[in-house]
């Protein structure tokens, strides 16, 4: 029986994700299927490897082409870009059994990505608004900057400190800079609220700010002037818009 076109194409590509544990597709040569076999493999970890550098140098050499090659062959990518690599081999390290892998490969691979998905974002860092008031104005991460919290210090985690128990919540703003680079600062917990409820919320940011204060015990004219400087410096760095209305 003769093969179609896409059973071919199928069977190639059974082959080329587990070429260990698959038989070769009849009638091509062994050098050709080699050039496939490395093409496939080198392109993948090339990417994953530049976009994961630090999770990269806490492995061997052989420990991590095992680590690829498990991805190659049992994530079923949802999507054909290139660029999206990093992004589906971070959802196979999620999944990926706790045994296998150190307690803080997970958060670790994500804030990396995080980097990535920072330096590659199609908006643009926030500008300066020096006439922006508190009471006028509602505060929004700009689309150049993410804000995350973690179990494990992930942004000291390499080859001379692999904490092995998760401690205090670390949080994490991770913009582009005004010049285009990436920058991350480590932010205190009620830092990291404020961020979040101002830009999760409808109304102006000195109503947000009240509200904290309220829940806070704190004097609302004190924590308005501190917050407000805050949101202020955020916005020079480029992480933060204020919005009118």
């Amino acid at each position: 029986m003769t093969q179609t076109l896409a059973q071919a194409q199928r069977e190639m590509a059974r082959f080329l994700r587990d070429p260990q544990g698959r038989a070769a597709p009849a009638g091509i040569e062994a050098r050709r299927l080699q050039i496939y076999r490395d093409l496939v493999y080198r392109n993948i970890e090339g990417f994953i490897s530049s976009a994961f550098p630090v999770l990269r140098s806490l492995y061997s050499d052989g420990a991590w082409e095992d680590l690829v090659r498990g991805f190659i062959q049992h994530h079923h990518c949802k999507t054909p870009l290139f660029l999206r690599i990093s992004e589906e081999f971070l959802a196979y390290i999620a999944k990926r059994p706790a045994p296998r892998q150190r307690p803080f490969e997970a958060e670790l691979a994500h804030y990396e990505w995080l980097e990535l998905a920072v330096d590659v974002s199609p908006g643009k860092p926030a500008g300066e608004q020096p006439e922006a008031e508190p009471e006028r104005h509602r505060a929004r991460m700009a689309p150049t900057a993410r804000l995350a919290a973690y179990q494990y210090p992930v942004h000291r985690i390499g080859a001379s400190f692999q904490p092995r128990d998760s401690g205090a919540t670390t949080h994490l703003l991770v913009y582009r800079g005004l010049d285009g680079s990436v920058q991350f600062m480590e932010l205190n917990t009620a830092t990291a609220r404020l961020l979040r409820e101002t830009d999760a919320s409808s109304e102006d940011v000195a109503t947000v700010i009240k509200s904290l204060a309220r829940e806070w015990a704190m004097q609302e004219p004190q924590l308005l002037s501190f917050a407000w400087q805050q949101l202020r410096e955020f916005n020079v760095l480029g992480a933060l818009d204020f919005v009118e209305g």
